[in-house]
């Protein structure tokens, strides 16, 4: 469970309310009304057979089976559920443009088929030939591979522009074609079918006289190249979550004249065994002559299904202990930065510091930190944020690799295009402020931060 977010334990709590009769929220106004201890039973002798309520409602488990939870405010009124709303998959959306196409019922099928088979990025990566053999071999369709390209042809007319491409060349030409004509758009049209390799490697001199073109001409090509999209599925289902979809932060950090107070940001319930359960419980408990083979059955099931709550109950008592206590440990060694809210401020921090502060493995560390935010005074922040290794600058001290990452970053935003620095050359400067970095380093973190080689950089 540690793994789970607030929505997620939301869902998951929910659930298991649904799923086992045994467990229910707690409400303060039934519990002074119908009160909390569940009765004794029966004292004599019982065959081993029989089920003994004593193993499963003492007076010691029962109050132990409520989930105490500081936090949660509004213990009398029920919980609200927040409506949402199911998105349209990518396939779905194209499969609506699908049917409006003049198209056999056997293209139709094939079309299906293909539809299923674009990836999130837009792409069918089967070739045909590979498509006509899966047909017939899991369909038995006899299909030919002029027939599937004529399918794909009319896929590749369907919005987003682009979408069903083969491959890279295939999606840029799909997308340029679509456009208007004119000499850039023609011009951008040859380099991609002539020239891809060279333009991949923006061997911008090599195309330019293989062309017989001026570097303005070429200029004026590469900057229609740029406004194509690369991955239209993606672009897509970006479109999509954005309006839909929404952090919901785990934590809540505040900083209140210069302290710090910690909040869990989740609407979750007090939950207890079901009262009525250990009534029933308790009534196939007593002492009898002789139970039915149904009796036993009937008890037994009561007895896993209160078992299995109060496993349940513990477990998120449990998960929320150690989301806090986590949390409290990544304040305690991130306190300046909570209370500042600058990045110069992040200390360097492992899973292996927290770990040792806190008193939990670095597995569960790990787990906690995964896909959990934070939310401060000065944004929201996935907890895997505050994680970053260490160095030592020319002075000594002890400094974040993330400031190292944020001056590298910001050398390459600032450098010339058209003679972008080499990793070499990175490594220099950041020698000359402090930092000791070998060249090979200065590549690791320059791919951590998703930026490619000066080669690829280059601009016209």
């Amino acid at each position: 469970m540690l793994e789970l977010t607030g929505i997620e334990i939301e869902n998951r709590i929910n659930r298991e309310l649904e799923e086992n009769p045994a467990l229910e929220e707690a409400y303060e106004n039934l519990d002074a009304e119908e009160g909390l201890d569940a009765a004794e039973p029966d004292a004599g002798d019982a065959s081993e057979e029989d089920i003994a309520l004593g193993d499963y409602l003492t007076e010691d488990d029962i109050p132990d089976y409520k989930l105490q939870q500081p936090y949660y405010s509004n213990k009398t009124t029920t919980r609200d559920e927040i409506p949402y709303s199911e998105s349209e998959s990518l396939q779905e959306y194209l499969l609506d443009q699908f049917r409006l196409k003049n198209l056999s019922e056997e293209q139709f099928q094939i079309g299906e088929y293909l539809l299923g088979s674009i990836d999130a990025d837009g792409y069918i990566r089967q070739n045909i030939e590979a498509i006509s053999d899966d047909l017939a071999f899991q369909y038995g369709w006899n299909v030919s591979v002029p027939q599937i390209a004529t399918v794909l042809k009319a896929i590749q007319q369907l919005e987003p522009p682009g979408i069903g491409a083969v491959n890279l060349q295939d999606c840029l030409l799909i997308q340029l074609k679509r456009k208007e004509k004119t000499p850039a758009r023609n011009l951008a049209v040859r380099v991609l079918e002539t020239r891809f390799e060279a333009f991949t490697k923006k061997q911008y001199d090599k195309i330019e006289k293989s062309l017989n073109i001026t570097e303005a001409e070429l200029k004026d090509a590469m900057k229609e190249i740029t406004l194509l999209n690369p991955r239209p599925g993606n672009a897509w289902e970006s479109n999509l979550e954005s309006k839909m979809a929404h952090i919901t932060p785990d934590f809540l950090v505040e900083a209140v004249n210069g302290e710090l107070i910690l909040s869990m940001q989740e609407n979750i319930p007090e939950l207890r065994v079901s009262k009525e359960y250990g009534d029933m419980l308790n009534q196939y408990a007593k002492p009898q002559m002789k139970q039915t083979q149904e009796q036993k059955e009937a008890g037994n099931f009561i007895k896993q299904k209160i078992e299995a709550a109060g496993w349940f109950i513990n477990a998120v008592k449990q998960r929320n202990v150690t989301l806090r206590n986590t949390m409290t440990a990544i304040m305690k060694i991130q306190r300046d930065f909570f209370l500042s809210g600058e990045e110069s401020k992040l200390k360097p921090m492992i899973l292996k510091d927290v770990s040792e502060l806190c008193g939990y493995d670095i597995s569960t560390v790990s787990r906690v930190s995964n896909s959990k935010y934070v939310q401060t005074n000065f944004g929201i922040y996935p907890l895997k944020y505050f994680f970053s290794e260490s160095m030592t600058n020319d002075e000594g001290e002890e400094v974040s690799t993330r400031e190292i990452k944020l001056i590298l970053k910001t050398c390459i935003e600032e450098e010339d295009k058209t003679n972008p620095l080499t990793d070499e050359t990175l490594m220099k400067e950041l020698k000359n402020r402090g930092y000791d970095v070998a060249r090979r380093t200065v590549a690791k973190y320059r791919e951590q931060l998703n930026i490619p080689v000066a080669r690829l950089r280059k601009e016209i």
